[in-house]
């Protein structure tokens, strides 16, 4: 039986190319490695009146609403505007700032993955989660689970090194299980962890990339954006670990020009950047090629993972060269991709704040520097319209109105081959 057709969508193989419909909580289509895509029945853009995420829940792959608060804000920017002599820059804000109504109290955008996303489980009988995380994305969870009161366990992978993002502004619930790797360890190994638990009967994985929840989630941003300026901005601006946000606004922008309603031309334009030394997409992307080699594209991995000032972004396996991933995304777009120092994002950081009025994270700020870079080489114009994802934010402003409640640790495990049982025992 098919059990998405009174849902409003079906999910098809970018591979494949199958009309297939794939049952529950798929992550994958068996052809080979490329990315399911959520086809909605509705074409046309008719939010609702939530004032959260499921405002655009006729585009989110789920049948109910997770109680959960807040929605990505987009606002005209008049300080970093006049400083970079942009007129149409527009600023996706998916933060912490009450006086601009925005609410994600994670600080992040990944508040915009979590509530589809354990809905989505929720309805395809999914008992325990296993999500692999440096922190933005185990707290958005974390939080989403807490604060919906949610049957759903979530075993979170994290690193001992990042135990400081591994906070929430509520007790956490006893659902929440995490288990963290030494120092020593990376993302990767956190991830190659996560996959190994994720197989063990009881338990699942997120999906991270794969999973079409949070893509859709995601891509919210770009609706609300549309929303607010009245059309899809021309060129937009973003910092990627894994790649599943620059897929998410590729996906949302196509919706979009489908609808007949936002998209006045051409695609918006993916700008993508990464933070130096630890750049592999954008190595590959500026050789012309598919796909990353390793040992071109990613010398001296783990040595220069440590050394970037935004380690949410350093994946050793992004979505880049899958169909449907991030090379799809910039070649359908005509994208570019930019390479941040430390030193020019953390200029970023502060300069958006003296402007704009708000703290951002890391990897906020080398999306900034990326469109600093942009506007140095003069490649956008002043009259166009250019929206700047603002990933995360406002952590600063959080501490003045809310208290931080540390996720504590059930287990500490040297490294990613650690015998399961070890785990299992504190977990279940």
């Amino acid at each position: 039986m098919n059990t998405n057709l009174n849902k409003g969508y079906d999910i098809v193989c970018l591979g494949c190319h199958s009309n297939a419909i794939y049952r529950g909580y798929a992550l994958r289509c068996e052809c080979g490695d490329a990315l399911l895509r959520t086809v909605y029945h509705k074409r046309r853009l008719e939010p609702t009146g939530d004032n959260n995420i499921w405002k655009f829940g006729q585009w989110l792959p789920t049948s109910g609403k997770l109680n959960t608060s807040g929605r990505s804000i987009t606002y005209k920017s008049v300080g970093l505007s006049k400083e970079l002599g942009l007129k149409e820059l527009y600023i996706s804000f998916n933060g912490y700032w009450p006086e601009m109504n925005a609410h994600f109290e994670t600080c992040s955008f990944k508040e915009l993955e979590s509530p589809p996303t354990v809905q989505r489980a929720l309805e395809n009988g999914i008992k325990a989660l296993v999500i692999s995380s440096v922190g933005n994305t185990a707290r958005a969870f974390a939080h989403a689970v807490t604060i919906s009161r949610t049957s759903l366990k979530l075993i979170l992978v994290g690193l001992e090194s990042s135990s400081d993002k591994l906070w929430l502004p509520e007790k956490p619930s006893n659902n929440i299980k995490l288990i963290y790797l030494k120092a020593g360890n990376d993302y990767s190994d956190a991830i190659a962890l996560g996959e190994r638990l994720s197989q063990t009967d009881g338990l699942s994985p997120e999906g991270g990339v794969r999973n079409i929840a949070r893509r859709d989630g995601m891509g919210t941003l770009l609706l609300e954006a549309a929303l607010t300026i009245g059309r899809a901005p021309q060129y937009y601006f973003q910092a990627i670990g894994s790649g599943a946000g620059g897929i998410a606004a590729w996906e949302a922008s196509l919706r979009l020009q489908d609808s007949g309603q936002f998209v006045k031309t051409r695609l918006p334009q993916l700008h993508l950047s990464q933070n130096l030394p630890f750049v592999p997409m954008y190595n590959a992307w500026k050789a012309g090629r598919r796909f990353i080699i390793p040992s071109v594209d990613m010398q001296h991995a783990k040595d220069n993972i440590v050394k970037i000032y935004a380690d949410v972004l350093s994946n050793r396996n992004p979505a880049y060269s899958m169909k449907g991933g991030v090379y799809d995304a910039l070649e359908s777009t005509q994208g570019e991709m930019y390479a941040v120092t430390n030193d020019e994002a953390i200029a970023a950081a502060s300069l958006f704040e003296d402007l704009e009025g708000i703290d951002i994270v890391p990897a906020a700020a080398v999306a900034t520097a990326s469109l600093l870079q942009a506007v140095e080489c003069q490649s956008i114009g002043a009259d166009e319209v250019v929206l700047l994802n603002i990933t995360g934010g406002g952590e600063k402003r959080l501490t003045e109105d809310k208290q931080r409640y540390t996720i504590e640790p059930q287990l500490i495990v040297d490294d990613p081959q650690v015998a399961l049982e070890e785990i299992l025992e504190v977990i279940t």
